[in-house]
């Protein structure tokens, strides 16, 4: 039996490759998506159950490890170095005859697309990935192994067993990715992107692999750095090697002279909008490699490539109006509505402008004149203001003081570049908060998920968070993938979230800036819902961790009309207002501090932090030697080994049951 158990796993793990492959690097296909899924579940199942069998490069991998404390440095045997920039065709001519006088030929080239992202090493031994690291300044480097790991087109094992091989790529992030990214931060009132670039850095450099799983990065490879086992007298013949062993290779064309090598690199210009990915020029290359090492390199850049630079594309056009969208988190965003251009392959007529700080940095006004971009190919920016070509009837532009879409008050709170409305039932905003008041760490109703939430507001079931205490089993039966069983299943999770305690609810209602931790704090302090929409400002001020802008945020919060109403919605269908008591008899932990990693058997995480923070402990994020104990389940990672290193005791759940007395 557990012979037949190791083959099935080796057996769904190269099928499973060998599908990834065809999908991201061949991008053809030969099973479909529920299909890859199914043999991805067997094969976690499997591992999960059997994991002495398990292959240290499995594709479950590829969905995110253990979070990192940080990066190790990664020291480069072979420098990553960067290339000598062209910006005309001069430019292009005199490299070309540069190298040309120190061959005493005319040389063959190879042209690239030079993809805008993050360079990266991969490190092969015997065909199996066993490192990745950024380029760093090209000496020194970031060891970000787990974060590439997610990506599907780089090969965890290699179609043929080299000994050892070292190659460069350039990790990205596709258009309609950088697109949809950028979107939900803004959404949820996060930072945007400038550019693909950033996006990609930004996704690799996460701590937690699980971030960057999510974000569809991809990845051309272009060179090899040190190969041990294979032989190649040119850099097509490396890449020809390359797409034998299973990497997603960039584009390459062998062009007889600059002229031709030049000519090329017009073409991939004039392409350049019509691809998936941004590229902000091309590079040429000498083809051959026993050329490229005559030629020999500056203590900067190769002698033998040069990088000619695409200037972007940027319109003139002019700002007809500014113009206010509502986000689902209340954030008021400005857009400038223009006079429509053709930039970059499409029309433009709209531009974010972000927040008012960007339009006073900007100093962008109704009826300017104004040169726009896209930023990434995609995304519409206004670049500047054509300042000298002001009539002086342009408008200077002021945010609402109240919401174009519920007439509640517009807030900008101290140390924020957003404006954000403050109505709890405002309709723009309406989903993301009651995803938020049903959430884990808010009133905790399991199976109400955002599919469900968009279904039942869709049908009219719904107009608040409140609601889903009115809701009737006939109704939500009849919705799609339900029926009666889950619409009782449903109802019950929505019945017993009644009971919760009210610190639970006092975070559900989000109110500004008050979390999980202040709604605990508050409900300790004040005891019940009506107790703390009450308080003064100095009785809010005066709770540890509640500042002065809470307190402010809390105090518009409950000063808003339309939140009281939703407020007394809940307390008619007998949702709980008041704090649980505590026992405070019991308080074992008092003083120590845990930090949690892994899966545990039974438990939750967070049903095992509500234990310890019940007893008087702390739970923290990370191993320090402050840490009392680490409690680790399977696949502990790299808390557990600095836990082991710095001597902080490690337990189990069965030794945590112990020792809170839990049986």
């Amino acid at each position: 039996m557990p012979k037949e158990i190791q083959d099935r796993i080796k057996n769904l793990t190269d099928m499973l490759n060998q599908c990834a492959y065809e999908y991201y690097v061949l991008d053809a296909p030969t099973v479909s998506d529920y299909e890859y899924d199914m043999m991805l579940r067997e094969l976690a199942g499997l591992e999960e159950q059997y994991p002495e069998f398990a292959d240290p490069n499995s594709p479950t991998k590829r969905v995110g490890g253990a979070v990192a404390e940080g990066f190790e440095e990664v020291r480069h045997e072979v420098p990553m170095e960067s290339l000598q920039d062209a910006f005309d065709e001069e430019e292009v001519t005199a490299f070309g005859e540069r190298v040309r006088a120190a061959l005493g030929v005319e040389p063959v080239y190879n042209v690239e697309p030079k993809i805008d992202g993050l360079s990266v090493s991969l490190e092969y031994v015997n065909g199996v990935f066993t490192r990745g690291s950024t380029r760093g300044d090209g000496v020194t480097g970031e060891n970000v192994t787990e974060n590439l790991r997610t990506i599907g087109s780089i090969p965890l094992k290699l179609k043929e067993a080299v000994p050892f091989l070292e190659v460069r790529g350039e990790v990205f992030m596709p258009k309609q990715r950088f697109a949809a990214l950028n979107k939900k931060r803004e959404e949820e009132e996060q930072s945007t992107f400038a550019n693909p670039r950033n996006a990609a850095a930004g996704s690799l450099r996460q701590l937690d692999p699980k971030v960057a799983a999510q974000r569809g990065l991809d990845i051309f490879v272009f060179n090899i750095q040190r190969a041990e086992g294979v032989a190649y007298q040119t850099h097509s013949e490396s890449l020809d090697l390359l797409r034998r062993l299973g990497f997603k290779v960039i584009d390459n064309t062998v062009c007889h002279g600059i002229d031709a090598a030049f000519a090329r690199v017009k073409e991939i210009g004039e392409k350049r909008l019509e691809l998936s990915y941004e590229i902000d020029g091309a590079v040429i290359k000498v083809d051959d490699i026993a050329e490229r090492e005559r030629l020999g390199s500056t203590s900067k850049a190769p002698k033998w490539a040069i990088a000619f630079k695409f200037p972007a594309e940027q319109k003139k056009t002019k700002v007809l109006d500014i113009t206010v969208q509502v986000g689902r988190t209340g954030v008021l965003t400005p857009a400038a509505e223009l006079e429509p251009v053709r930039v970059a392959g499409s029309t433009v007529s709209r531009a974010t402008l972000h927040n008012m700080d960007n339009i006073v940095q900007k100093d962008i006004r109704i009826g300017d004149s104004v040169l726009i971009q896209k930023a990434g190919d995609i995304i519409p920016e206004v670049v500047k203001v054509l300042k000298e070509e002001r009539t002086g009837s342009e408008r200077v532009f002021s945010m609402p003081e109240h919401c174009p879409v519920c007439g509640s008050d517009v807030v900008r709170e101290e140390g924020e570049a957003a404006h954000r409305c403050t109505g709890l039932d405002c309709p723009a905003q309406l989903q993301r908060h009651i995803e938020h008041f049903v959430s884990r760490g808010a009133m905790n109703v399991e199976g109400l998920g955002p599919s469900i939430i968009e279904q039942l507001l869709a049908r009219g079931l719904i107009s608040h968070a409140a609601d889903i205490y009115y809701l009737k089993a006939e109704e939500v039966a009849q919705m799609d993938k339900m029926g009666e069983k889950s619409a009782d299943n449903l109802l019950r999770a929505i019945e017993a979230s009644k009971q919760n305690d009210v610190s639970r609810l006092i975070y559900a209602l989000g109110i500004r800036r008050v979390g999980e931790m202040p709604g605990k704090l508050l409900a300790k302090r004040f005891g019940s819902l009506d107790r703390l929409m009450q308080a003064s400002r100095e009785e809010l001020v005066s709770v540890d961790e509640i500042g002065e802008v809470m307190a402010d945020s809390i105090l518009a919060f409950f000063a808003d009309p339309k939140n009281i109403a939703s407020i007394e919605k809940l307390r008619a269908a007998g949702v709980n207002f008041t704090a649980q008591e505590a026992d405070e008899s019991d308080l074992r932990f008092a003083g120590k501090t845990f930090v949690l990693t892994g899966t545990l058997p039974t438990y939750k995480r967070e049903e095992a932090k509500e234990i310890i923070e019940r007893m008087g402990g702390k739970v923290s994020g990370s191993v320090s030697k402050k840490t009392d104990f680490v409690l680790a389940g399977a696949e502990a990672g790299s808390k557990l080994d600095k836990a082991n290193a710095l001597g902080v005791t490690v337990i189990d759940e069965e030794k945590f049951k112990q020792m809170a007395d839990i049986t």
